[in-house]
């Protein structure tokens, strides 16, 4: 679907002018048709997931696009104000998944999940592995987030948590292995983007990160980010 600097900008929870200004900068991919802007929903997921989404104590420097600070009203008031906490609560942490590559980790985890997403495993590992043939889903810091390019859910975004027995390598930005992957699938745009954008911005906070490091259970990693979610503030 071509999005609009309008559809773009409530996707991204930024005001419209903030998208003319990367657009002037060249930092936002985008195409002109009949003499306006359009985007497409693959590319600015591919574009937030290879920006420098850096905090300031890991670079220096403030991430391109600002990840949204508190979520925004979808539907009723506060309904996403916890939505990464609720997509893994509905899903699962998985511990010391086994797979030497990244194709075996995907396909091992397929069998798994598959039950809780009303497909067969084959279909869900294709979806993934179709997606990371676009464009590897790692961020930085061993933190990757596989998901299908299409959304293969009604209502109710889930993640998966898993923590591989070994950390492989992923494909990320930064050359380190991926040591925690959270398997996103997502209802629609809006939610999608919004997730995305949250795990990438979980991805450089330090306590999380040596959070993951202990693959932690689904009760634990679910209280830290209830907290982490809960603190986060508009800027």
């Amino acid at each position: 679907m071509d999005l609009k600097i309008k559809d773009v900008a409530e996707l991204l929870n930024v005001s419209e002018t903030t998208i003319r200004r990367w657009l002037t900068d060249g930092k936002i991919p985008a195409y002109r048709l009949n003499h306006q802007y359009r985007f497409s929903r693959i590319e600015i997921e591919n574009w937030m997931m290879s920006c420098k989404i850096e905090q300031e104590r890991f670079s220096g420097e403030k991430q391109i696009y600002p990840v949204p600070q508190e979520e925004e009203h979808i539907g009723k008031p506060g309904t996403q104000q916890f939505g990464l906490f609720r997509a893994i609560h509905k899903g699962e942490v998985l511990c010391s998944m086994k797979g030497k590559t990244k194709e075996d980790l995907i396909r091992n985890t397929a069998k798994i999940i598959a039950p809780k997403l009303g497909l067969d495993s084959e279909v869900v590992a294709e979806l993934l592995l179709d997606r990371e043939a676009l464009m590897s889903t790692a961020l930085n810091h061993g933190i990757a987030v596989p998901h299908p390019r299409e959304f293969i859910l009604k209502d109710n975004d889930m993640v998966i948590v898993v923590f591989p027995e070994e950390p492989i390598d992923f494909g990320s930005m930064d050359g380190n292995p991926v040591h925690t992957l959270f398997f996103l699938f997502s209802s629609d745009d809006k939610r999608h983007l919004h997730l995305l954008a949250k795990i990438a911005h979980l991805s450089s906070h330090l306590e999380a990160l040596e959070l993951f490091q202990s693959k932690p259970g689904k009760e634990t990693l679910l209280a830290f980010i209830k907290d982490w979610e809960g603190k986060i503030r508009l800027q």
